[in-house]
């Protein structure tokens, strides 16, 4: 039989049996149900009393008290976080001339466009039992540290791990974490960019004096209504350590305020929040941020680097050994407007001054929010800083407004433009910060899950 012939046999025979293999064949399998698209929703949640790392965690301050999902068993999630921006700023001083070694160290360096460095975050969470989990943050890389570093790690407890009826009562209320976490003072924290974490954040750079730090210690929430309160006692430094006990002392960290959905389109919330040590060999609340400012090499004269230099544009008050400190925060969402404050105070010394100085910031933050999901916004800001620093005869201060937009493109990508500009204030002809200024374009993208 020829080839051709064969073929055409074989394919009538196939066509004429497969209604039989079909009539004994197992029924086909039903269509699968549609997958969530996380284009629109973002990626699937599976880790109780949970901050979304994306668009979901907008203006969420202190981790959600409900549980958000089901406690099916011990699950590990593994999330990250990644931002890069192109730089366009400009600066100037009127600083004199300070030549040493025939170099002028008031001569600032040549900055012009560019792209910065990409930062990254890994997250490692763990439910290990229910409303009990563990959460571990490292810095892939970042301006201060190239190489990966952890940042926190801490135990968190939503419920009693003992089945004893008043600690499970207690615990509908109270939230406990215990070891190496980011401290919660005041509410600007929770707004801020985090290393390659910026989703949260609807500028580009961070405030003026920026207190954010890690500390090792214990701190309980207790939330009943729309009342919340904090408590919290670490060991005052950003590491633990056991060596020079005379020169440490615990620092005490409490919060009170409310927090109110007032109607499905008004959200009201204001704290009040404090923070003081009195004996620190280092103390970190105004230097803890090691990931660095967004601003690169602002203000910084020819000898600067990217990791030295990493806090371009920022005012630390250096408050090493003693510090107390005070933050309010209103925050008010109408609709898709948004307005969040800062008002602070803090005083304290390092170990070579006699007596207390103190400083002060005031911000305001308006963003306004639209789209179906708010996924498109515009913001403004204006940060203040006035105060005194160390081997300073008079106040010195900056003021900075920035003014930007963004645009989520799915809930995990954010770009944003931001227009900034910042001058100082006080500092003495032959500082290199008299006269100081920048300004220019900031463009970021933004990556988190």
């Amino acid at each position: 039989m020829k080839l051709n012939t064969l073929l055409a046999t074989f394919a009538a025979t196939a066509l004429l049996a497969a209604p039989v293999f079909a009539q004994t064949a197992a029924p086909a399998a039903s269509p699968a149900p549609p997958v969530e698209s996380s284009f629109t929703s973002g990626r699937k949640i599976t880790i109780q009393n949970f901050r979304p790392q994306d668009q979901r965690g907008l203006n969420i301050f202190e981790t959600p008290k409900a549980p958000g999902v089901e406690y099916t068993g011990f699950k590990i999630d593994v999330g990250a976080a990644f931002a890069a921006q192109f730089q366009g700023l400009r600066h100037e001083n009127t600083a004199r001339p300070n030549v040493v070694n025939n170099v002028n160290t008031n001569q600032l360096i040549e900055i012009g466009n560019g792209f910065n460095n990409s930062t990254a975050n890994v997250y490692l969470h763990a439910q290990i039992a229910d409303g009990i989990r563990v959460q571990l943050t490292s810095y892939l890389s970042s301006r201060h540290h190239n190489e990966t570093w952890v940042k926190d790690g801490f135990l968190q407890f939503d419920k009693s791990p003992i089945d004893i009826a008043p600690l499970n009562t207690l615990m509908k209320y109270v939230t406990v974490k215990t070891g190496h976490f980011e401290i919660n003072y005041g509410d600007a924290h929770f707004r801020r960019s985090d290393n390659g974490n910026a989703m949260y954040n609807p500028f580009v750079g961070n405030y003026i004096m920026d207190a954010f730090t890690t500390e090792v210690g214990a701190e309980v929430i207790a939330r009943n209504k729309s009342i919340i309160a904090v408590g919290s006692i670490t060991g005052g430094e950003i590491r633990g350590t056991v060596l020079n006990p005379k020169q440490r002392s615990a620092s005490y960290i409490g919060k009170l305020g409310f927090d109110r959905q007032v109607r499905p389109d008004l959200r009201v919330r204001l704290t009040g929040s404090m923070y003081t040590n009195n004996n620190s060999a280092s103390n970190t609340l105004y230097g803890g941020d090691r990931a660095g400012s967004r601003y690169y090499y602002v203000v910084e004269n020819t000898a600067a680097t990217e990791s030295a230099q990493f806090t371009s544009g920022a005012i630390n008050p250096a408050f090493r050994n003693r510090v107390t400190a005070f933050q309010v925060n209103p925050f008010v969402k109408f609709g898709g407007l948004e307005v969040f404050g800062v008002l602070e105070r803090a005083a304290g010394r390092a170990s070579t001054e006699a007596a207390n100085r103190s400083i002060r910031q005031y911000a305001i933050d308006t963003v306004y929010r639209v789209g179906p999901s708010e996924e498109l916004f515009v913001a403004a800001r204006y940060n203040r800083v006035d105060g005194a620093l160390a081997g300073m005869s008079e106040d010195i201060g900056a003021r900075r407004w920035q003014v930007g937009a963004g645009m989520f493109l799915t809930p995990m990508v954010l770009a944003k433009l931001e227009y900034v500009t910042q001058d100082f204030t006080g500092y003495a002809v032959n500082h290199l910060r008299n006269g100081g200024k920048f300004s220019g374009i900031m463009l970021e993208g933004v990556v988190g899950f």
